[in-house]
């Protein structure tokens, strides 16, 4: 039985190493390991003969010895409740799309508002090996989260609580919510109702209270009163993606119709409420724009497509993603700095909803 020599640089048994791939490149260990390591001062010459030796070996970096040698794993970990729901859905594409520019990948950890899972998340999910999480939080509090947190550098998302002690990247919902209903009532719309408060102390009710301290803000702003203020059922196991549905968004504007409140807007605490209204309105033949104005806050992809269009606050999300990763970063190399909070723009989109602007 006759053996079959490896040609160079291949070794018998095992995968081939950086000192294989330097054996077929013709370069030393050292300018290997600089062109795995990303290292900018290397020949386009040199890398490209590199890069074909890795190739040929079909060569793959020993990733975990080098994280512990260099302490990063250019890893984040990004927790949100709900990857269903279409505002964390596009959360989550825009992190992993500006983490991409930063060298980093991204990990999507779903908590369903679940508190013994946003407890993991605030110890710093101690079996993960991650630089760093970006975390919007649905259930915990601010007591319980400072009590549980763990060494990780973390980013807050969002409004559900802050913090001098925590970064922080949010939108400004009350200015945003305030801004969109004062489109309903530069265009004369006086008698305004809100969709979406939720019992205070109860998950959600964070966001709920911002964007109906605006809508209230920018009312007593035009010396006018709420016709109605309409809470949604609450959050449970049973209604896995919280309060703010399409069907609550019906069922509740169904009743609000069936009620005989006479409204000429509708301010919604999101995009999802905002469509199950629509659809509600339109089978009981109310017109929107023409009898009521309809609007919603998050910019989803279906608000674009809805029937009539629809008119609502946009969050610039590569720009929130962006910032947040900025954050990350900052706090990875200076642990020691002042925690921000920092502002993400939005814009208010004018759609067929409120009639076009």
């Amino acid at each position: 039985m006759t053996t079959e020599t490896p040609p160079p640089g291949r070794r018998p048994n095992g995968p081939p190493t950086l000192k294989d791939v330097a054996a077929v490149a013709g370069v030393s260990y050292r300018t290997v390991s600089n062109v795995v390591n990303g290292h900018r001062y290397i020949s386009q010459a040199t890398r490209d003969k590199v890069e074909a030796a890795i190739a040929e070996l079909d060569y793959r970096p020993q990733l975990a010895a080098r994280q512990l040698r260099s302490g990063r794993s250019n890893l984040l970990t990004l927790s949100v409740p709900f990857v269903s729901h279409p505002y964390f859905a596009q959360l989550a594409h825009a992190v992993v799309g500006q983490a991409e520019t930063f060298g980093y990948d991204v990990v999507i950890d779903e908590t369903r508002g679940i508190l013994e899972r946003e407890l993991r998340v605030a110890g710093g999910f101690r079996a993960i090996l991650t630089d760093g999480i970006l975390f919007s939080p649905l259930t915990i509090d601010l007591e319980r989260f400072e009590a549980e947190r763990g060494p990780t550098p973390l980013v807050l998302l969002g409004e559900r609580f802050r913090s001098d002690r925590i970064d922080s990247v949010v939108v400004d919902n009350v200015g945003s919510t305030s801004e969109v209903t004062r489109t309903m009532l530069d265009d004369g719309r006086t008698r305004l109702a809100f969709l979406g408060d939720v019992e205070r102390g109860t998950v959600g009710a964070a966001p709920a209270d911002l964007r109906l301290a605006g809508f209230m803000r920018a009312l007593d702003a035009a010396d006018l009163s709420p016709v109605r203020v309409v809470s949604v059922s609450q959050w449970d196991q049973v209604n896995p993606e919280g309060d703010y549905s399409r069907q609550e968004g019906y069922d509740r504007t169904s009743e609000l119709i069936a009620s005989g409140v006479s409204i000429d807007g509708l301010v919604c605490a999101n995009d999802l409420l905002a469509i199950g209204a629509l659809r509600a309105f339109r089978e009981h033949g109310v017109r929107v724009p023409e009898d009521v104005a309809v609007v919603g806050w998050d910019n989803t992809a279906e608000a674009a497509f809805s029937a009539p269009s629809l008119t609502t606050v946009a969050p610039d999300m590569d720009e929130l993603a962006r910032l947040a990763i900025t954050a990350m970063l900052r706090r990875l190399d200076e642990p020691d700095s002042e925690p921000q909070t920092i502002p993400a723009p939005y814009a208010v989109v004018r759609r067929d909803s409120t009639g076009r602007a």
